[in-house]
Parts: structure tokens; C-alpha cells; sequence
């Protein structure tokens, strides 16, 4: 009762968040969302599955720029809530196309080949401009359901008096798409595709046993991961409000299986709380960059250290630690944490019941009888 408790308190806290907080601090929450949405789907394959990948982000860019031309001009000019769903459905679509190599390859290899579809991706972004906009990017239409526009204006909003633009209005669209992620993930985690998965990781011959076909499994988790990883490029187009193709690049793959090892493999509360770690930390220390020692603002000549590097460098730092001291990530610290709690302190006997005498009977060997 208590955990449902802390979850629906929580709930309340990210509902009215936007009426206290100003809009930096929401597109901060804007990007976590995005970003937590992709580490599940990750989260999926990766930490559930055992299939290494290093093309997420090939997949966040197929739905991001995907919304972006289904929705706009050049394109299709559809409703953006149609243009949000084929566009997951379009990611989904390139994970199955990838999915017979997914079947058939496994570990390092896996992740090589995975390592191919960012570089050619990255070259498609930049080549196809009609639908991409080129090096110089496409601005992002605003998402639109049923007559609302999830933008600055159009209708006016005001809520208890606060003045409700893009950020707050996205916020609560956030909040949807990460509930969904959540409510489906666990669902298929805890349900026999989730155990068909995980006996997958843990020994093939042994799934294969058990009747599990090892190809679908392999093939069906590389196409949800990459449902997912639409879905989270959609909602970061939406907060960036412009998208360019050298945000799609290798690094931010990188970012993502940070994000799940800080959190906790096979975990999804962990894959969210690896996201937040590993997106929030950049944005705060390029706020306070003037605050803090050894960062230089951005845009400092010379060679110091700037926000992004900094980052990099403490959640490397903190990948070593959790592999090192918690190689179940942030989620199995905080299970552990709740275990202690529940348990209370620990009780030491009292004097009246330990033995007085420690030479007692109780203590010495029985003698042998012949």
C-alpha cells in the first residue's frame, strides 16, 4: 500500500509541476521524458533480451524526422496525432527490416552491425533534404489532437492563473506517451514474452528447450525497441521544435545504454531513472556552469572544460562505480534501500538471553559413546 502511495504522490507532484516551476526546468522534464520513453525500449532489448545495439538513435531519427514530414510541408500534410502513430509504426517498420540480421547475429557483432545503420543513417539525414531539410534540419510541427494545439498560442490557455504555452501544454502530452511506455513495457516484461526474453538471455539452449523460437523472440524485441525509440524520437522533435541530423550521431546512442546501466538492466523504473541522470545532468551544469569549479560556461575560448564534457566524464565515472559496486544500477540500490527500511534497524539480543555460561553444556561437543 505504502508503494502505491509514493507512486500516485508522485503522479500529483509531475501534474502540477507546471504551475510552479518556469519553462526551463519543464523542457528539462520534456527531454527526460523523450529520453526515458527510448531507454525502455532499449532497456528491452538490451537488458531484458541480451541483443547489443548501438543504432538507437538511427531509430529515434526514423520517428523524429518521420512526424516531422508526414505532418509538414513537404510532406503528406497529415494530422499530427495520425502523422505521431505512423511514424512509430514507420520505426517499427525499419526494426523489422533490420530484424532477420537481429535473428541471426548476436553480442559484439550485433552491435557492430547495429553501429552501421547511425553512419548510413547520418548520411540519408544529410543527403535527402526534400525530407529532412538537410544539414540545416526541419522545424517540427506542433502536435495537434482534436482541435488542441500543443503549442504557445492557439487557443490561449490559462490555468490558475498561469499562462500554459508549448512546455506546459507538452508536459502533460509527456506524461501520456511515458505512462503508456511504462503500462505496456512492464506488462510484456512481467507477461510470458518478458520470461520468453529473459531465458533467451540467459542460455539459448536452454530456451530452445523449453520451446522458446529463438529468431521471433530476437526479431519481435528489436521491433518493439524500435517502436519505442519512435515514439521517443517524436516527443523530442516536439520539444525541440527543430531537429537537425548531427543530434542523431553516435553519441547519443552511447548516451542511451549509459542510461541503462546507471539505471539497472532489465528494469524499467531504472531505464527511467538512468534517463533522467544522463539527460538532466548536461542541462544543469551548462544553468550553472558560473557556479560550479572547474566548468566554463559554453562558449568559453580556450580549453577548458565545458558543461557537456563534464558531464561525460562524471556519469563515466558513475558507469565504472555502478559496474564496479552495483552492477544492478540505481533501481537495485533503491529496492535494496526499501528492504532496509522495511525491515527496520537491527536488533541485538539482550543480555538475559544470551548463554551465561559460553563453557556450558550447550557449548562443548558431545563426548563419543562406545
Amino acid at each position: 500500500m505504502s508503494d502505491r502511495i509514493v507512486k500516485a504522490a508522485g503522479l500529483v507532484l509531475l501534474c502540477v509541476l507546471p504551475l510552479y516551476v518556469d519553462a526551463f526546468w519543464l523542457q528539462v522534464g520534456l527531454f527526460a521524458m523523450a529520453a526515458a520513453i527510448g531507454a525502455v525500449g532499449l532497456n528491452v532489448l538490451s537488458g531484458t533480451a541480451g541483443q547489443l545495439s548501438l543504432g538507437h538513435a538511427f531509430f529515434l531519427a526514423v520517428g523524429a524526422y518521420g512526424y516531422v514530414w508526414l505532418a509538414g510541408e513537404p510532406g503528406p500534410g497529415l494530422p499530427p496525432a495520425v502523422a505521431l502513430v505512423l511514424a512509430v509504426a514507420l520505426a517499427g517498420a525499419a526494426g523489422g527490416l533490420f530484424s532477420p540480421v537481429a535473428a541471426r547475429v548476436r553480442g559484439v557483432y550485433l552491435g557492430v552491425a547495429t553501429l552501421a545503420l547511425v553512419f548510413i543513417g547520418h548520411h540519408v539525414m544529410l543527403s535527402a533534404e526534400p525530407v529532412t531539410g538537410g544539414f540545416n534540419g526541419r522545424s517540427v510541427p506542433p502536435m495537434e489532437i482534436g482541435g488542441f494545439t500543443f503549442a504557445a498560442t492557439d487557443p490561449e490557455l490559462v490555468v490558475l492563473g498561469v499562462p500554459f504555452g508549448a512546455e506546459e501544454r507538452l508536459w502533460y502530452l509527456g506524461i501520456a506517451l511515458l505512462a503508456l511506455t511504462w503500462f505496456t513495457a512492464r506488462g510484456i516484461l512481467r507477461g510470458r514474452p518478458g520470461r520468453a526474453l529473459t531465458a533467451l538471455r540467459d542460455s539459448e539452449t536452454a530456451a530452445a528447450v523449453m520451446g522458446v523460437s529463438l529468431a521471433r523472440h530476437r526479431s519481435s524485441a528489436f521491433v518493439l525497441s524500435s517502436m519505442y525509440a519512435g515514439l521517443a524520437g517524436v516527443l523530442l522533435a516536439l520539444a525541440f521544435r527543430r531537429i537537425v541530423p548531427d543530434y542523431f550521431g553516435l553519441a547519443l546512442s552511447i548516451d542511451y545504454l549509459a542510461m541503462i546501466v546507471i539505471g539497472g538492466l532489465g528494469s524499467v523504473a531504472g531505464a527511467t531513472a538512468g534517463a533522467v541522470f544522463v539527460t538532466a545532468l548536461p542541462l544543469l551544469m551548462a544553468r550553472y556552469a558560473d557556479q560550479l569549479p572547474l566548468v566554463a560556461a559554453p562558449g568559453t575560448p580556450g580549453h577548458a572544460v565545458g558543461p557537456t564534457e563534464a558531464s561525460r566524464y562524471l556519469y563515466g565515472v558513475a558507469i565504472i562505480l555502478i559496474l564496479l559496486f552495483a552492477p544492478d544500477g540505481l533501481h537495485g540500490l533503491a529496492r535494496r534501500a526499501r528492504q532496509r527500511l522495511r525491515r527496520g534497524p537491527a536488533r541485538t539480543p539482550s543480555p538475559a538471553a544470551a548463554p551465561s555460561d559460553p563453557s556450558g553444556p550447550a557449548a562443548r561437543p558431545k563426548e563419543h559413546i562406545s
